[in-house]
């Protein structure tokens, strides 16, 4: 076993974190893109915003069938025939002759990051040292802010070169290509990385040890109240990570900025959110889970209350900046916290069926939140940022309460004994 977090974490380079940073770079190329090209075949503009949220739809059901790829054929396969799928759908969006069949690869492609998603978070839940547990999957959850923050200039970049929208599939294609090489050829980690030891991992999460049942909802029903608490503060996490998306943007037209300024806005903010991405996990490992999902909460908290107060001031777009970036810091802080959670909380040795569970339900968030907030939006836009503060602070009263009970020693140091 690997006693350094350096060390073992870049044993996982060519496997792990290579496969993750080309399929969330190709994924995010095209994303923004789908509502284009779902215009361009004659889709109203409602329908074209279907057709694109079809992706996160598509992750939230493929997780279940997900699971039980993993389960039964291991986390490798399943990446392999994640990649696989992805390519189809990526043939569906060149080649789609309707935008219904266009939705359906959308879909296929969302059902396929699932896949992906979930056996590299299976794998870390099981053979990442709890000592370093948070640092790892927080540099997970980096590489897919390093595709989601670069995939949308490489887009820009084929569109310019090309004048054609669907170039920036290709693109997906060829990353697709060289994630499912790098996971076919690199050392297989599921051989090179041995699982630490289950008893000593449930021990130092003050969980008992107990005979799981099998399946997905077994998998909910031996670990429901955790899940429930724990998972539904998370979810609303993920909630506030796509509400930040739709909502600063909208604040940004309504107070008269441009495209490039609303752009600028946004680009900021994520960089913030990127430089900070392993912050997390050393805060979680060092300090315990809650020192980082508390403060990441209340950060997003009070840059949304804030923003509603600011919308009819003179320098509102210096306000919505200030906010951006604080927004940005609170969610850079909450990297890798729902990997992290998810992976404490699963049995060590079969996360994957809690693992799906946990990750629905997360999802779940993340796609409902923005689509409310959006609704009061119309109403109004302060109302809709009290709104968004107000959801965060029941995430972190949510994390205050309930991290504590489920997960109390995890990633604290032990203290040193005194001679």
């Amino acid at each position: 076993m690997t006693n350094s977090a350096p060390a073992f974490l870049w044993r996982l380079a060519p496997s792990i974190y290579g496969p993750s940073v080309l399929f969330s770079l190709g994924e995010y190329a095209i994303l923004p893109l789908v509502a284009v090209i779902a215009v361009g075949m004659g889709a109203s503009i409602a329908l074209a915003g279907v057709i694109a949220s079809a992706a996160v739809v598509g992750q939230v059901l493929g997780n279940l069938p997900a699971s039980w790829v993993v389960s039964r054929a291991g986390e490798r396969v399943a990446m392999l025939l994640a990649a696989g799928v992805a390519l189809i759908g990526c043939l569906g969006l060149v080649f789609a002759p309707t935008p219904a069949l266009l939705g359906v690869a959308v879909l296929v492609i969302g059902c396929a990051g699932a896949s992906f998603g979930l056996a590299r978070h299976a794998f870390m839940a099981s053979r990442v040292p709890l000592r370093f547990r948070a640092r790892a999957l927080s540099l997970l959850g980096g590489t897919n802010r390093l595709g989601r923050f670069a995939g949308p200039f490489l887009a820009a970049a084929m569109v310019a070169a090309t004048g054609d929208p669907v170039s920036p599939v290709w693109a997906f294609v060829v990353c697709l290509v060289l994630a499912a090489a790098l996971v076919a050829w690199a050392p297989d980690p599921e051989r090179t990385v041995t699982a630490p030891n289950v008893s000593a991992q449930q021990a130092a999460a003050d969980r008992s040890v107990r005979a799981a049942r099998p399946g997905v909802m077994g998998a909910v029903r031996d670990g429901g109240t955790a899940l429930l608490r724990i998972g539904g503060a998370s979810a609303i996490l993920s909630g506030m990570r796509s509400i930040k998306d739709v909502l600063l943007p909208l604040w940004g037209v309504s107070i008269g900025l441009d495209a490039t300024q609303v752009a600028l806005v946004v680009g900021i903010s994520g960089t913030v959110d990127f430089l900070f991405f392993y912050t997390s996990g050393q805060i979680m490992d060092r300090f315990g889970r809650l020192w980082a999902s508390l403060p990441a909460m209340v950060v997003m908290a009070a840059g949304f209350l804030v923003l509603a107060g600011t919308h009819d001031l003179p320098d509102a777009g210096a306000w919505l900046l200030g906010v951006a970036i604080v927004v940005g810091l609170g969610n850079g802080l909450s990297s890798g916290i729902n990997m992290t959670l998810g992976a404490d909380l699963a049995p060590a040795d079969q996360p994957a069926p809690f693992l799906a569970a946990w990750r629905t339900l997360t999802d779940l968030g993340g796609a409902v939140a923005p689509l409310a907030i959006s609704g009061l939006a119309v109403v109004s836009l302060p109302f809709a940022s009290v709104a968004a503060g107000a959801l965060a602070v029941a995430g972190a009263v949510g994390f205050g309460r309930w991290i504590p009970r489920y997960l109390p020693h995890v990633g604290r140091r032990p203290p040193r004994s005194g001679n």
